[in-house]
């Protein structure tokens, strides 16, 4: 068996800019991708963002990182998501509420998603 990795860099920012019935619109932003990339939906948020930690190769040292600053009056909610680790195809990290500055801890991919469905059906 293999021991879980720790990544410095496995982090993405979630500007979500609308939330309806369980549809979200909104982007997301990571280090390795050149611009925003638009996302429809939390399950697209997921699939990017596991394609995103797939090119990983850690431990490393943390890409640059820019804000989404610009959207931030404008949006729902900003969300900062760190994936601590993976294992056994699960994901294990924090996310953190910019808005409300709260965190929360979460234990799978899954686990995630229902946080920030929860969190933005209110």
């Amino acid at each position: 068996m293999k021991n879980m990795i720790p990544c410095n860099s496995r982090e993405a920012v979630v500007t979500v800019m609308s939330y309806e019935n369980g549809i979200m619109q909104g982007f997301l932003q990571h280090p390795r991708l050149e611009k925003k990339e638009e996302i429809q939906s939390l399950s697209q948020m997921v699939l990017l963002l596991g394609g995103l930690l797939d090119l990983e190769s850690c431990p490393g040292s943390p890409l640059p990182f820019v804000s989404a600053e610009g959207d931030a009056g404008r949006s729902l909610a900003e969300f900062r998501i760190q994936v601590l680790f993976r294992e056994h195809h699960t994901w294990q990290g924090k996310l953190i509420w910019k808005n409300e500055g709260q965190e929360m801890v979460f234990c799978s991919a899954v686990e995630l998603m229902q946080a920030l469905d929860e969190i933005l059906a209110k």
